[in-house]
């Protein structure tokens, strides 16, 4: 089946791309992860991959032209021929006298979309073909401004806040709560007028409903006249979303804290609570881990280890503090530390045989990193033992991820533990190799 090639969103914001050139011609050959095409946006320019093995047809945008967001400009066919869809012209099918129309919106059983500017799925990676609808902030009517945030999409690495983009009102919902949806498709509409019916319906053409009404089929499982309206806690539970496929959809403050504080939010979600989960929910999560009984007096704790030879990190540390202003070694530490979690602001307590120090590290730049003004609660740990005979360790599991770095010759050795739940395989074994590869290279980190 052939796969549409689109032009992607590379910024909230984006309403179009510049096409600067092709890298494939059509009818040659691709591989998935070639380089497709380049497009340039107000910000940056940027190489796109093929996302599928096959041929470049139905090419339908010309370098140096300014495309839509979302609008297929090629097609990644089985065949060098074509697939006969975007691009190179009408089908015989659309061509032929004997066709009989398509029906309408209206008689197709879709309402007509609201006036207005279109809020797209956005690409928030490469590789990414579709994004987890979390949550919307905004309903239906509701005013909103280019800041407000409109709503969260979850993608298989992050969970991202995204801005309505302009002012206006929220003229229409295209899809729910729960939904995979496409990137580059419509999911809202914002009008310059407050909408007198606004849409909400589900993704991918479901019927459309106008907000505060009910969908044909659930108007057949109505409730009679009679039965009293639920209550709002009721209301608010069958407009939220289950978890999909697996996942537990929350909003990234509450990923976040449930994070810092050791929660689970699964725990909430086995417990039938509606989904998405925000922080207000944190305080009944808290209840439910104080009435069921610790099944072991030990927290769970996991730990990855990683080597590093030589001695380029106290040569660059010889050389900061000489040259660079920077005499304190446990800052260069934590400004590591932060940079390879990749989650910046970041708070990281450095431990020494002297005492330990809390940083906040704002930026990839070390002289932003500074000690902090209060001792707040940190995203990560770093023990630097390089001072003791310490070989090994294995203590208990801390409230976050702590990072050990132990003596082991000319070089050393590193060992990343934390509790269940706080990093998943994959971010753990990403955290050391980046930590480890700074520590090894130390320059790399100023690139």
């Amino acid at each position: 089946m052939p796969h549409e090639v689109i032009m992607p969103a590379l910024g909230m914001a984006q309403d179009s791309g510049q096409l600067l050139a092709w890298h494939k011609k059509p009818g040659e050959a691709v591989a998935a992860g070639d380089v497709l095409f380049e497009v340039e946006t107000d910000k940056a320019a940027m190489e796109v991959e093929a996302q599928k093995a096959g041929y470049l047809t139905d090419v339908s945008a010309e370098a140096g032209s300014d495309v839509p967001v979302g609008q297929v400009i090629a097609m990644i066919s089985e065949t060098p021929e074509g697939s006969g869809e975007p691009g190179n012209g009408p089908t015989p099918e659309k061509t032929t006298d004997t066709a009989e129309p398509s029906p309408s919106g209206a008689e197709a059983g879709e309402d007509e979309l609201p006036d207005g500017h279109q809020v797209i799925m956005p690409t928030l990676g490469m590789a990414q073909d579709t994004g987890l609808l979390v949550a919307w902030c905004k309903q239906p009517g509701d005013a909103v401004a280019a800041d407000d945030i409109l709503f969260e999409v979850e993608t298989d690495k992050s969970t991202v806040e995204v801005n309505a983009g302009r002012d206006g009102f929220v003229a229409a919902l295209l899809a729910e709560a729960g939904e995979d949806v496409p990137v580059g498709q419509a999911i809202a509409v914002i009008s310059a007028q407050k909408p007198d019916k606004p849409v909400s319906r589900k993704a991918a053409g479901a019927p459309a409903t106008t907000a505060g009404e009910t969908a044909p089929e659930l108007q057949e499982k109505a409730e009679p006249v009679n039965t009293p309206a639920p209550s709002p806690e009721k209301r608010l539970a069958a407009k939220t979303a289950p978890g999909v496929a697996g996942r537990v959809l929350a909003s990234p403050k509450a990923r976040r804290l449930a994070q810092e504080q050791g929660l689970d939010l699964q725990r909430l979600a086995d417990a039938g609570h509606p989904q998405p989960f925000h922080v207000k929910d944190l305080e009944t999560l808290k209840t439910l881990r104080a009435e069921t009984p610790a099944a072991s007096a030990t927290a769970q704790r996991f730990e990855v280890r990683a080597e590093v030879k030589g001695t380029a990190f106290t040569e660059f540390a010889t050389w900061a503090r000489e040259s660079g202003g920077q005499g304190d070694e446990a800052a260069l530490l934590a400004g590591f530390a932060a940079a390879s979690c990749g989650n910046l602001p970041s708070k990281v307590r450095v431990e020494t045989m002297r005492q330990p120090k809390t940083y906040s590290a704002s930026s990839l730049w070390l002289g932003q990193v500074a000690p902090a003004d209060d001792e707040p609660e940190a995203d990560l740990v770093v023990r630097d033992l390089r001072a003791s005979r310490i070989s090994s360790v294995q203590l208990e599991a801390d409230r976050c991820p702590v990072i050990s770095i132990l003596r082991n010759g000319e070089g050393f050795t590193l060992v990343l533990e934390w509790p269940g739940g706080r990093l998943t395989t994959p971010q753990a074994i990403d955290l050391l190799s980046n930590f480890a590869g700074r520590m090894e290279q130390p320059l790399r980190h100023l690139l």
